[in-house]
């Protein structure tokens, strides 16, 4: 490519980044916190591709002032097609992992150094990560009998059997795991693979392991659940908190 596409090109991909960075498209790549440094990167390369394109104006229009008689050859056009997978990024938001991920890979599930006092208000909102860990860690001690909302998107096992999980990362989506939830009473007669919950329940000593890693997977006891839309930031980054 000549400088003129190189140029188009980093524009193009630093226009992917703010656009990207400054909407909810980011978090379907990356944690939250690295947002600042998206956007960063997306001004750098604007900047840099409009430097670029102005000093190859200045050249040509040097070269041509003292042009002796030649004969040009064009690079080839083919190489345009660099900006397709640009485009892509820009006008296609790719789905958060699901259930397809969840089940073949094991629950990535991790004994916590602690666990936090549980605020006041009953049911206590916790998360996949935080529920599951105090479940098959804490035995529940840390739960103290108390109800609790967890929100996560459904997957049902080769036989049915139904789970919450939420997807957690490090970093970035490339790294993200599934933390497992399993269901068991008051559950709804129809179950869709990826429909996002809001279940309510209580703690049960019950606790199966994961047939692909051997994982710990507890279960939560269900007295209501209801189908909620996906959350903005569908990852969930307790261990980056």
């Amino acid at each position: 490519m000549n400088r003129q596409a190189q140029a188009a090109v980093m524009f193009l991909l630093g226009a992917a980044l703010l656009h990207a960075g400054a909407t909810d498209l980011y978090l379907r790549y990356v944690k939250a916190g690295l947002q600042p440094m998206l956007l960063a990167s997306g001004v750098v390369l604007i900047a840099a591709a409009l430097a670029t394109a102005w000093y190859e104006r200045k050249r040509n229009k040097a070269a041509k002032a003292t042009a002796h008689a030649g004969h040009a050859h064009p690079e080839p056009r083919i190489s345009w097609l660099l900006v397709l997978p640009l485009l892509s990024l820009i006008l296609v938001a790719p789905p958060a992992l699901g259930s397809y991920s969840a089940l073949r890979t094991g629950t990535a599930l991790q004994q916590p150094y602690g666990y936090g006092k549980l605020p006041a208000g009953d049911p206590v909102p916790l998360s996949v990560v935080d529920y599951a860990s105090r479940a098959a860690y804490g035995h529940g001690r840390s739960l103290h009998g108390r109800p609790v909302r967890v929100t996560g998107f459904l997957a049902l096992d080769h036989s049915g059997a139904p789970y919450l999980v939420r997807m957690a990362l490090n970093c970035c989506a490339a790294d993200a795991q599934p933390v497992k939830i399993a269901l068991t009473g008051k559950l709804p007669p129809v179950l869709q693979p990826d429909a996002w919950l809001e279940v309510t329940g209580t703690y049960t000593a019950k606790l199966t392991h994961d047939p692909v890693n051997n994982g710990p997977i507890p279960y939560l006891s269900v007295t209501s659940a209801k189908p909620v839309p996906t959350p903005q930031d569908p990852y969930d980054e307790t261990w980056n908190n």
